[in-house]
Order: C-alpha cells, then sequence, then structure tokens
C-alpha cells in the first residue's frame, strides 16, 4: 500500500510518471488482487491510491471472471456497494463515483450468470438506500449507482469487456423491459420526499443535492433508447392516428442538439401520464423558481438545471405510451408542458433586458429547446395552435416575436465566442427550419403566421442591413458582424430564406425595394459622398436574395423552390412577375460592372464576389431550368393543372430565361461578366477562384445549357484567349487547371463526335506546342531554372491537368493525341527539373490524371503507348533519386522534404493503382490482326496479338519496376500520414490479390521493405488499414501455400527469413505473421469487427507453418499457472482447428467454417484473456 500512495502521489505531482506507472502497473495487472485492493481501498489515506484500487479491481474481476465463483462475484459486487453506501459523505466524491462504477461493471458482466433471485437480492440494497430511512447521502449514493448502472447498460457508454455485441444488446433489452422504469419510480419517490422541504425552503443543502440528483437520474433515463415494442400493432396504429391530430416525430431533427425521440412504450404510462408525475414537476419548478426570481445565481443551480432538462426532455415524449385512438391526449401533455415553459421565454424584451444585466439565459436557451421538441414532434398546423389555448395568439407568432428579439441583439453584440444570442438564435432558427422545411400541408401556415414570418423577415434584413452599414467604419476586422465561416452564414441565411418564402408574396417586393433604393443611391451620387456603406449593404442583399431565390442544390439537380413557383398565383406578365423584376435588377446591375467607369466607382472585389455568388445560383437555378427544357412544367410536384393554364405564373416564371426566350442573352451577360473578373482583378484569388470554381462550372454543368453556351461569341472569346493570349496566364495555377477543365468539358455539346475532338484540339493544342517548344530549347539548360519559365511550365502542366481531368467519351481521343503530344517532352522536363519538386509533383499529378482518365477507353496499342511511357517516366524519377531525404539537412529541412516525398509517393501510388484497374485482357479494341483470326479455329492464346501479350508484359513490368522504386521509400514515418498509408495499404493489398507472383520476384531488399510496412499496418489504429494488411497477408500467404501444393517453389527463400523490430531474424515471414496474429487476437486490443479478415489470413498461415502453430499453442499454455484456465484454452485452441470439419483447403466454404470457429474461440475466451 505504501508504495502504491507513493506512486499516485508522484503522478499527482508530475513528477517522474514511468516510475510511478511501473510501481501501478503490476497491481493492475497481478491475478487475485482483490484482498490487497480491498485493504487499501479500507485503510488508505491517499484518495488517488483508493481511486487506482477500485480500477484493479474492476480490470481484475472483468479479465479473470472465468475463474470466480458466483459467490466471489456476488462478493466484489456486495463489497463495492456497501464501501459506497458507507463512505457516501466522504469528500473525495471522485472515488466512490469509481467505485459504483466497478460495481455496475460487474452486475454487467454476471447479468446472465444471477439468476433473478441474486439480482433482486443486490439490487434490493440500492432501493432501501435510496427510499429506506439511512440519510440525504446514503440516498445520494444510491442514486448515483443508478446512474453507473444505466450507463453500464447503455451500448454507447458502455464499457468493453471483450464480449460480442449481442450480449451487449441483449442487457440492454433486459434492463429496459425489467428494470429500467423501476429504476425510474425509485428516483421519482426520492424527489418527491424532498420536495416539499425544499419548496418550504427547510431543505438543506444534502436533501437538495438528492433531489437534483433524483431529476438528473430520471433525465438520464430518459435519454434512454428505446428498443423494445410490445405491442407492435400498438405501434402502427398509434402512428397513423396520432397523424391525423397532427403528431408527427422526427428522430433526426433533434439529432444537431444532441436531443432524441421519448418513446418508452405503454407500459410506462401509469409512470408518466396517470401518475400526475408531469403536473407536479411544472408545479414544483415554478414555486421553487418563483421563490428564487431575485436570486439570478439560481438558474444555473443543479437543482433547476436538472428539472428544466428532465421538462424539456418530457416534451419529446411521443410513440405508444399515448393511447392509440387518443392523439388528443399527446396535444393536452404538450399544451400542459408549454403553459410552463412560456413562462420562461416570455415577455422576450424583458428577459433580453434581464439577460443583458447579467442574469443567465439558461433557463431561457431551455425553453427555446422546450419548443424544437414540440415543433418536431407536431404538424406546423398543430404547432401553431398548441399557445391558442393558453394566448390569443399562436405559436408562430410568439415563435417571430422571440426571434425578432434575438435578432437584435445578435447583429448588435456579435463575436467569435458563442454568446447566448447566437445559440439562442441556432435554436430559433433550428425551429423554423423544422416548421417550414416540410412539404405538403405539414408546412400549412395560417393568415397571422404568415403576417408574422413576414414582419420576422422584414426585422432580420433591416437589422442586418444596419450592421452591414456600421460595420464598414469598424477598425477591427473582427467586429465585423458576419465575419463567421461559409457553412455557418449559408445555415443562417438558409433558415432566414425558409422564413421569407413562408410570406413570399410579401418579402420578394421587399427585396426588390430596398435592392432598387440602394442601387437608386448609387446613381444619384456624387464624388463627394462615400459610397461604401451602400455598397456593403448590396453585398449583403445579394447573399440574402440570392439564398430566398434559390437552394444550394450540392449533389442535386437544382430546380426552383416549391414555394417561388407556388407564390404569385394571380400573376400572368412577366414584366409583373415579383420574382423576374428582382432577378432583372440584379442582372442588370450586375452588367454595369462591363462599363470600365462603373466597374473601377464601384464594383470593388468584395461586391464582385457577391454577384458572381448570386449569378452561380441562379444561373443553376433560373437559366434554361430543367422543367422548362424539358417541357415538362408540371415535374417534381408542380401543380398538375398547369398545362390548363399555359399563362400561369408558374410557366412565366420557369420560361423568361428559357431556352427560346431570353436565356441566350443572359447567357452571354453573364459569359463577359466572367471574363471581365478574371482579367480586370488581377490578385483578387478569393473572386477568380469563385468565378472558376462555381460560375463556369455551374454554365458546363447541364448540356442543354452548353448547347448554346459554345455558340456564343463571348464563349469563343473565353476560349481564344485562354488558348491564344497571356492574360490568363496571371491566374492563380490552379485556377488555370480549373478553367482548362471548364473549357474542355462544354466540348460534349457538340452534335458530332469530330467536332468535340477539334474543339478540343483547337484549345489545347497551343498549349501542347509551347510546352514541346519549351522542352526543345537548345539554351533550355541555361534558362529553364529561371522563375518566369518554372512559372510558365508549371502553368501549362496545370491546364493539360485540368483537361485530362474533363476526359469523356466524345473527347478522348482528342485528350490521348495531347498527351501523347508531351510524352517526350514531360521525360525531358522531369530530367531537367529534377531538384525542383513542384514542377517534378505536376508532372506526376498529370499523368495520374491522364492515365486515370483514359485508361478505360485505350486499345492494346495505345495502352501500350501509355505504359510504355509510365515505364519511362518510373526509370527517370528513379535514376535521379528523386524523393530521397539527405540526412545531413537540418531538421526543418528534413520536415520540408518529407512533406514533398509524401506528395510525390501518393501521386506513383496513385500512378500504379491506376495502371492495374485497366483489364488487361478485354481491351476496348484489339489490333486488326486479331480482328483477322478465324476465333473458332485458334485457340485463346492465338487470338491475343502479339501486341496485346507485350501490353501485359510491359505493364507487369511498369508494376514490377514502380514497386521497386516506391517501396524503399515508403518509411515508417511516412504511413503517418493518412491519405498516402490508406493509398499505400489499398495498393499492395490489391497487387498481392492480383499479381503475387510479381511481388514475389521482388528483390529481397524491396520484398522486406513491404513485409515490415505489413507489420507496421496490422497494428495500425485504423480499422480500414489493418483490414487491407490482413487481406494483404491473406494473399501472401494463400499465394505460398498453394503453389507449394502445387509442387512450385513458392516465395522461395522469401519466405525463410524475416527482420523483426528488434533486429533479430527468425525463420519465416509467415510464421512471425501467425505468431504476430495470435498474440494479437490473445493479448493486445484486437478489435472484433476484425474478426472476419484475422480469420482468412490465419488459416493460409496455419495450414503453410502447421509446427508452429502447435508449438506456439503449446507455449501459451504452458505460461499459464491456472489449472483451469489452462484447461479451457487447450480446449478452445483444439476446437479451433478440429470443428466444423475444418479441413487443409482454401476454398470458400472452408473458409466460412473457420471464420465460425474463430469467432466462437473469441468469444470462448474473452473471460479471461485480454480480448477488446
Amino acid at each position: 500500500m505504501v508504495a502504491i500512495e507513493r506512486a499516485c502521489s508522484l503522478i499527482q505531482m508530475h513528477m517522474n510518471p514511468a516510475e510511478a506507472e511501473k510501481i501501478i502497473n503490476p497491481l493492475r495487472q497481478s491475478s487475485m488482487p482483490y484482498q490487497t485492493c480491498r485493504f487499501i481501498l479500507e485503510n488508505s489515506q491517499v484518495p488517488n491510491a483508493r481511486f487506482q484500487a477500485a480500477g484493479a479491481v474492476g480490470d481484475a474481476a472483468i479479465r479473470e471472471w472465468g475463474m470466480l465463483t458466483n459467490e466471489n462475484r456476488k462478493s466484489l459486487i456486495l463489497f463495492c456497494l456497501h464501501y459506497v453506501m458507507e463512505h457516501a459523505s466522504a469528500a473525495d466524491a471522485y472515488v466512490q463515483l469509481k467505485v459504483s462504477a466497478v460495481a455496475a461493471q460487474l452486475v454487467k458482466r454476471g447479468w446472465f450468470d444471477f439468476v433473478e433471485a441474486e439480482k433482486i437480492g443486490i439490487l434490493i440494497e440500492v432501493k432501501q438506500a435510496i427510499l429506506g430511512p439511512h440519510g440525504s447521502d446514503m440516498q445520494s449514493a444510491g442514486i448515483s449507482f443508478l446512474e453507473s448502472l444505466v450507463s453500464e447498460f447503455s451500448p454507447g457508454t458502455s464499457t468493453a469487456m471483450g464480449l460480442p455485441k449481442d450480449y451487449h444488446e441483449q442487457c440492454h433489452s433486459s434492463m429496459e423491459l425489467n428494470y429500467l422504469k423501476e429504476f425510474y419510480c425509485w428516483a421519482q419517490s426520492a424527489a418527491l420526499n424532498v420536495a416539499d422541504k425544499i419548496v418550504s425552503c427547510y431543505a438543506n443543502i444534502s436533501e437538495e443535492k438528492v433531489c437534483s440528483r433524483a431529476l438528473r437520474f430520471m433525465f438520464q433515463v430518459l435519454n434512454w433508447n428505446f428498443k423494445s415494442s410490445p405491442n407492435a400493432l400498438d405501434n402502427s396504429s398509434s402512428k397513423s392516428n396520432s397523424g391525423s391530430f397532427g403528431i408527427k416525430p422526427d428522430m433526426g431533427l433533434l439529432k444537431k442538439f444532441e436531443r432524441s425521440l421519448v418513446e418508452p412504450g405503454p407500459s410506462w404510462r401509469d409512470a408518466l401520464l396517470s401518475s400526475g408525475h408531469m403536473l407536479w414537476l411544472l408545479n414544483f419548478y415554478a414555486i421553487v423558481r418563483e421563490k428564487h426570481s431575485s436570486d439570478m445565481l439560481w438558474f444555473d443551480s443543479p437543482l433547476a438545471v436538472a428539472a428544466r432538462q428532465l421538462i424539456v426532455q418530457l416534451c419529446s415524449l411521443t410513440g405508444t405510451i399515448f393511447p392509440s385512438n387518443d392523439g388528443e391526449m399527446h396535444i393536452k401533455n404538450l399544451t400542459q408542458i408549454l403553459s410552463a415553459v412560456i413562462e420562461w421565454v416570455e415577455p422576450p424584451n424583458i428577459i433580453s433586458g434581464a439577460l443583458r444585466s447579467g442574469r443567465s439565459e439558461s433557463e431561457m436557451i431551455d425553453g427555446f429547446h422546450a419548443l424544437l421538441s414540440m415543433a418536431t414532434l407536431t404538424s406546423t398546423m398543430l404547432f401553431d395552435n398548441l399557445l391558442r389555448s393558453l394566448r390569443p395568439f399562436g405559436t408562430i407568432h410568439l415563435l417571430a416575436t422571440l426571434t425578432c428579439e434575438v435578432v437584435k441583439t445578435y447583429v448588435i453584440k456579435n463575436d467569435d465566442e458563442q454568446t447566448w444570442s447566437s445559440e439562442a438564435l441556432d435554436i430559433l432558427l433550428e425551429i423554423w427550419t423544422v416548421i417550414l422545411g416540410r412539404s405538403g400541408n405539414d408546412k400549412k401556415f395560417s393568415a397571422e403566421g404568415i403576417s408574422s414570418a413576414s414582419n420576422l423577415f422584414s426585422t432580420i434584413v433591416e437589422s442586418h442591413l444596419k450592421a452591414a452599414a456600421e460595420s464598414v467604419f469598424e477598425d477591427d476586422s473582427e467586429a465585423d458582424y458576419f465575419h463567421v465561416s461559409i457553412s455557418r452564414r449559408d445555415e443562417t441565411l438558409y433558415a432566414y430564406a425558409l422564413i421569407a418564402r413562408a410570406a413570399v408574396e410579401t418579402t420578394v417586393p421587399f427585396l426588390t425595394r430596398l435592392f432598387s433604393e440602394r442601387i437608386a443611391l448609387l446613381s444619384q451620387n456624387n464624388e463627394r459622398m462615400d459610397p461604401t456603406q451602400t455598397l456593403e449593404e448590396l453585398y449583403w442583399l445579394l447573399l440574402i436574395t440570392g439564398h430566398v431565390l434559390t437552394d444550394s442544390g450540392e449533389g442535386e439537380t437544382v430546380l426552383v423552390p416549391e414555394a417561388i413557383l407556388d407564390g404569385f398565383s394571380g400573376v400572368t406578365e412577366e414584366s409583373q412577375h415579383p420574382v423576374i423584376v428582382l432577378s432583372w435588377s440584379i442582372i442588370s446591375f450586375a452588367k454595369q460592372s462591363l462599363d470600365p467607369k462603373m466597374r473601377n466607382a464601384y464594383f470593388s472585389p468584395r461586391l464582385m464576389e457577391g454577384v458572381i455568388w448570386f449569378l452561380a445560383r441562379w444561373v443553376d437555378t433560373y437559366l434554361m431550368p430543367i422543367d422548362a427544357a424539358k417541357g415538362q412544367l408540371g415535374i417534381s410536384g408542380h401543380d398538375e393543372g398547369l398545362q390548363q393554364h399555359p399563362q400561369s405564373s408558374k410557366k412565366v416564371l420557369l420560361s423568361f430565361a428559357g431556352q427560346h426566350s431570353q436565356g441566350e442573352i443572359i447567357l452571354d451577360t453573364i459569359i463577359r461578366i466572367s471574363m471581365t473578373t478574371l482579367t480586370s482583378y488581377p490578385g483578387e484569388n478569393e473572386l477568380q477562384a469563385m468565378t472558376c470554381w462555381q460560375l463556369l462550372v455551374v454554365l458546363v454543368r447541364r448540356r442543354h445549357v452548353c448547347i448554346h453556351l459554345v455558340a456564343l461569341e463571348s464563349w469563343r472569346d473565353l476560349a481564344k484567349a485562354f488558348a491564344n493570349e497571356r492574360t490568363l496566364f496571371s491566374l492563380n495555377a490552379h485556377l488555370q487547371r480549373s478553367l482548362a477543365e471548364t473549357l474542355v468539358c462544354a466540348a460534349s455539346s457538340f452534335k458530332d463526335l469530330e467536332t468535340s475532338n477539334q474543339y478540343v484540339r483547337d484549345l489545347m493544342g497551343p498549349m501542347t506546342a509551347y510546352l514541346v517548344d519549351i522542352s526543345s530549347q537548345n539554351d533550355l539548360k541555361a534558362v529553364a531554372q529561371q522563375a518566369d519559365a518554372i512559372y510558365m511550365v508549371s502553368c501549362l502542366l496545370e491546364r493539360l491537368r485540368g483537361a485530362s481531368r474533363a476526359t469523356q467519351p466524345r473527347t478522348q481521343k482528342s485528350i490521348f493525341e495531347m498527351g501523347c503530344a508531351v510524352m517526350n517532352s514531360l521525360l525531358t522536363l522531369l530530367e531537367l527539373y529534377k531538384n525542383q519538386s513542384t514542377v517534378v509533383y505536376l508532372i506526376l499529378k498529370f499523368v495520374v490524371d491522364f492515365v486515370e482518365g483514359e485508361v478505360a477507353f485505350l486499345s492494346a496499342k495505345e495502352t501500350s503507348i501509355l505504359v510504355n511511357f509510365c515505364l519511362q517516366l518510373l526509370r527517370i524519377y528513379s535514376s535521379h533519386n528523386i524523393g530521397k531525404i539527405s540526412l545531413s539537412l537540418s531538421t526543418s529541412l528534413q520536415s520540408e522534404a518529407q512533406t514533398e516525398k509524401y506528395k510525390d509517393l501518393r501521386a506513383l501510388l496513385q500512378l500504379l493503382t491506376n495502371i492495374c484497374s485497366k483489364d488487361l485482357v478485354d481491351f476496348s479494341s484489339v489490333s486488326n490482326e486479331a480482328e483477322s483470326t478465324d476465333i473458332a479455329e485458334v485457340s485463346l492464346m492465338k487470338f491475343l496479338s502479339s501486341t496485346l501479350l507485350n501490353v501485359l508484359l510491359v505493364s507487369l513490368q511498369v508494376i514490377y519496376v514502380g514497386l521497386h522504386i516506391v517501396t524503399p521509400l515508403i518509411s515508417l514515418e511516412l504511413l503517418k500520414y493518412p491519405k498516402l498509408s490508406c493509398d499505400y495499404f489499398a495498393l499492395v493489398s490489391h497487387l498481392l490479390e492480383v499479381y503475387p507472383e510479381k511481388v514475389a520476384q521482388l528483390n529481397m531488399e524491396a520484398f522486406e521493405h513491404i513485409v515490415r510496412t505489413l507489420d507496421f499496418g496490422v497494428r495500425h489504429q485504423d480499422v480500414d488499414i489493418v483490414d487491407k494488411c490482413l487481406r494483404a497477408v491473406n494473399a501472401l500467404a494463400s499465394y505460398h501455400y498453394k503453389e507449394k501444393i502445387a509442387g512450385k517453389q513458392g516465395l522461395g527463400a522469401k519466405a525463410m527469413s524475416s527482420e523483426e523490430s528488434n533486429g533479430e531474424f527468425q525463420q519465416s515471414i509467415l510464421s512471425y505473421f501467425l505468431r504476430l496474429l495470435i498474440q494479437l487476437l490473445l493479448y493486445q486490443d484486437f478489435r472484433m469487427e476484425l474478426a472476419g479478415s484475422a480469420a482468412d489470413a490465419i488459416l493460409p498461415l496455419v495450414l503453410c507453418e502447421q509446427d508452429l502453430y502447435q508449438r506456439l499453442v503449446q507455449e501459451i499454455l504452458e505460461k499459464q499457472s491456472n489449472p483451469a484456465i489452462k484447461t479451457r484454452l487447450a480446449s478452445a485452441f483444439y476446437a479451433l482447428t478440429s470443428t466444423n470439419q475444418l479441413s487443409s483447403s482454401l476454398d470458400r466454404n472452408n473458409r466460412f467454417r473457420f471464420r465460425k470457429n474463430l469467432q466462437v474461440f473469441l468469444t470462448e475466451v474473452s473471460g479471461f484473456m485480454r480480448i477488446f
């Protein structure tokens, strides 16, 4: 004990922790340490020592559970419980919590070992502590144990015990069905017993602690993931009937705020509904709240927080706990809670003032969470009606009033920290998103609700415009009212847009008026007035208008928002449609940027970013929309009666920028604006990136738009400028890649194949000619290292890479010609720029993208050209030792070199992977000689032309050479880079599975390096990487075994030696991996989800090394001093290889049988071996 206390003191004082661990670890790992630990717990004066002793008891008992008798097990649990109760008033509460947690773990571990009477015997002591006359401290200790027990039985918070997942799920179900409600009632009774004293202000601190802990535990129980469904029919009928009352629960909507629906089932009805428990809780909190209303600190007290958490959780109560034919009971329950919660948030202006004066915001935030829970359970109409029995207005009106007040505070007091206004706004906007994000009748709004949404949106826009104007003169950039991440900004604006769409007939004209007023101010402006405030307001208006009129559509086909389409039903003239009027106002304003004078005066880079962002979203939605292009104006839920009303509002909106209307004019304007941003704003990388990555990409996304695009003179001007002029070389190299990809993508819209390919030749021909010209210069070596030359080569490579990334079936031919034209030049440049890591990397990445785009389309002859080029590239890369790091470099230079090496190696791995992906037998076409062969008269080998066989040989040679180059450069340090590690092990496992003979032919150094990396990977923390390595080991051992069975050499000499981490050699690589995997299974943190892959790897290893396997088993058994463990372990090992009709085959059925055997083996030994 003294040694443990000394070690704990060292740890606490941060002195010599390694020495302290050496003292403590033997206690944790020793066999049967229970008496020693008990002595420490009962006698030590050092809390940390008692904490360590409790942990050692838990570890040992879980580890040695199979050796303990039932009496031993119960004795340990009862000792822990009695210790907690006896020390309930001790100051070092964390020790008692640890002992409670250990007791809970042991109860769960023996849950199915104990008979029901034994479980009751243990739990009755807990009940007596909570409800008996033993004092408040004992009650708190009992509830604390229940907290630990429920946490242990919840799969998400349970302790790893090395048991199958099924065991944890069975424990979860058993607890839910038999004990959980009873525990809840115990805590409920404990809270009731002290509630009167608290209300009367006679309770002491320990009694308040009991109440708050009981309420907290009740909240924990209601957070349980209820899975049992005693009456499935009741459940289904409840959903269908309650739906007619507007009860529509949606669990997913609560996940953002870490909340969930509460669905305990009908057996809980008496505990939560019939007993009046809900009303008692609401009244209890209201009375205590009133008594402490002047105490600003009380709202954050444990009792207040626990009570509110429980109330908010009860808002999410749903499912079969309510009678299946009585949705009104659910509505009554929600109304009852709302009547209490409304006092937390109303009146908004008074509460907001109190918060600014220092009162805690926690009650208001909890009130908002309660409203969010109600919104997720109800339809929009029902949510609105919940408040009407209590107030002369609906819930949506209250929500709008609350949001107005919070927005006003948010825009005034906003910083990087999570202020109360920011958190409150997040929750309120989530509520708006819930009630407005639904479809059909579920989001129907009353006239009052529409008016409230309209007024709220006006307040939002005016508040943000005011903040935008004021932010212009702020010196501190952090004071900008909207300096937040793009994703957060878009989430906020999306919610604002939903509010606007709820009252679209008033909000869109409102935005039009605001925009027109700002434009008028600019037109009236004279040189003496600073337009900066107006321009900032315009920037914000562009953002909010873009969100109102469009959806982001990431990963989906973009359509006009349903609310926009369904609005303005009485408008049949294009000139009167508010959305069209607003769109034309913004497009006309954007068009003014083409005038140099106007551009210099008003169109700052920031404002142009807003313009480009708006145009990108607007074009994707309204320019030649898909509905209009297909002539199906009624799709996607649009009005089916549209065909009967050809001049309806929907048709006007969808057709005003269509293919046969003004779409081409708008398209031409947008291309010219894009060209202006690329050429007239030098150095504005963000603006130009937005133009290339968002606006131009959208223009070529849809083929029917592209057809018009490529016919425009403005597009041809852009393509000519890209191909023949130097202006666009000033762009960032990455943007030039994107621009090239966009321009080449447009080629797919031409009607015939030859026109598409000629377009690409005209576009990229000057690039290839320029690169060839550079590489052919006589004085190349003299000028190549100059900064301008390196920059130009980099730009050209990025452009070629962009074109390769745009490869499509229609343009594959011209892209391949482009690549072939620069192959020799690339090899020359690779030799020339061997010391320029940036250029080397760009060459490799171009080749990677080129091969990836082309490899699926090439004929045998074309593939031969490609793989021969790759082979030359790899040899040049290798000959110059590119990628090696000199040990003489400084630490910083080594780090920089390692980063560059990482990028190169990833590119090489991707190149080899792409080459491996080519089907080397089934080419898209074969040579003319092969086509003329009579297939019916010759064998398959004669059918394959000599060209095809050469391609196969050269491709395998590329892989072979590539492995020799890459493997020595892959250090264990580099494998710590996740992306490189994933690429490397994916390639190795693929090659070993597909081409094991090529890996076996590697030289000894390269082969041993692969083995060392597999050794590293098998021990990795990433499950996917471990799985890939196990597959690789499986492939390696399977190849050797099959070859040996066939009388061949297999791995030959390479299987005879391998280097361990300590530098010593052992007899066989396969035996090394067999020993390693057995040790991982038995003694280390092996993850059970990898059991299948491990079985697949172990089976061929055992078949290859049967004698070693028997010796390993014998060694493991001899180390066991306990006869019981030794016997059980011997039986488990015997069953692993001798049951289930296991044979010496590696066919699928035998592998499946061995998988089942290994699962049984792991389950059997988990009680006494270190398996997790």
